[in-house]
């Protein structure tokens, strides 16, 4: 096992290829700009922003999946707002769960009957945290 996010997991083996490629994380920090009269602005440290994930999977039904139905499965997540943490080898990937953002589809071969037979789905995730902790001083 690769990983997984949720129940999807992400697996090589004799009978079914599901992975990722072109996994990208980004992070970056919040930052106010407070305007001085006849001055530069002065910016303000307010914390760190939400972590975001990217990453394409490339789906072969000739590698044990039905692509329509991986496509499918990520797609409910996004409409429903799941919040899943996300796994790599045996580490979870930062402290907080992710919830899936955007989901872009690519069929490329559709066989009779509308079967998906190979295509590509491009996953957005979103750092999720549930609660805020107050400081008090």
């Amino acid at each position: 096992m690769i990983g997984n996010y949720g129940d999807i997991v992400f697996e090589t083996n004799d009978r079914r290829i599901l992975t990722f490629n072109d996994f990208t994380r980004s992070s970056g920090g919040r930052w106010a700009k407070h305007d001085i009269v006849m001055k530069k602005p002065v910016l303000e440290f307010l914390g760190p922003d939400l972590d975001r994930i990217t990453f394409t999977i490339t789906l072969n039904g000739k590698h044990g999946v039905r692509p329509r139905h991986e496509m499918e499965r990520w797609l409910i997540k996004e409409r429903e707002g799941t919040a899943d943490f996300l796994f790599i080898g045996n580490n979870a990937l930062g402290v907080n769960r992710w919830v899936v953002k955007s989901v872009s589809q690519v069929w490329e071969t559709v066989l009779n009957r509308g079967e998906v037979y190979s295509g590509k789905v491009d996953i957005e995730l979103e750092e999720y945290v549930s609660m805020v902790k107050m400081v008090r001083k």
